[in-house]
């Protein structure tokens, strides 16, 4: 079977979201977190998660990415088990008997957007239309080229020896350069 985890690609979830979720957390799509808000109302970083956030059951913290892992029946039930606890410490379910079918409806879901390679990225994208929250999801793949070589590079010097070759006149350059 596969499920969600998050990813952090680089640093932009930690200024995007309030919180942003650590890599490699179970993830779900998060659109239960605004079940009983009014996405219209929503503004800034809230509005973000929204938007565009999958939901790291963990920390209850968001990711712009998720990514297709394999995961055993002991993953998945760990999952729900911890999703179910979220859902009674941050949500007011009742008791864990009562929140872990929603847990398991909820990572049911995540695993229904994995019919894809392991390592595959998945994005979310959220919107409200007529007071109905839509979801679409994509995934994304490297497009097989390599990526760029940098532009500047920083080697080490071992000893503080000028390279070989003829001395360079720094004051020369710069006044080559000045004309």
């Amino acid at each position: 079977m596969k499920l969600l985890k998050t990813v952090r690609a680089d640093p932009s979830d930690t200024f995007v979201f309030d919180k942003a979720a650590e890599p490699g957390e179970w993830a779900v799509s998060g659109a239960l977190m605004f079940a009983q808000r009014d996405p219209t109302t929503l503004t800034g970083k809230a509005r973000a998660a929204f938007r565009a956030g999958f939901l790291g059951i963990d920390s209850l913290g968001w990711s712009t990415l998720a990514r297709v892992v394999e995961a055993s029946e002991e993953d998945r039930s760990a999952a729900i088990e911890l999703l179910a606890a979220r859902l009674v410490e941050h949500f007011g379910a009742p008791d864990i008997t009562t929140a872990r079918p929603a847990a398991e409806e909820e990572i049911a879901f995540a695993a229904s957007l994995c019919d894809h390679p392991t390592g595959m990225l998945v994005a979310v994208s959220r919107r409200c239309e007529d007071g109905v929250t839509r979801e679409a999801f994509r995934t994304l793949q490297s497009n097989g080229r390599p990526k760029p070589a940098p532009v500047f590079s920083f080697i080490q010097v071992a000893d503080d020896a000028p390279p070989a070759g003829e001395p360079i006149d720094l004051a020369a350059l710069r006044d080559g350069a000045r004309r």
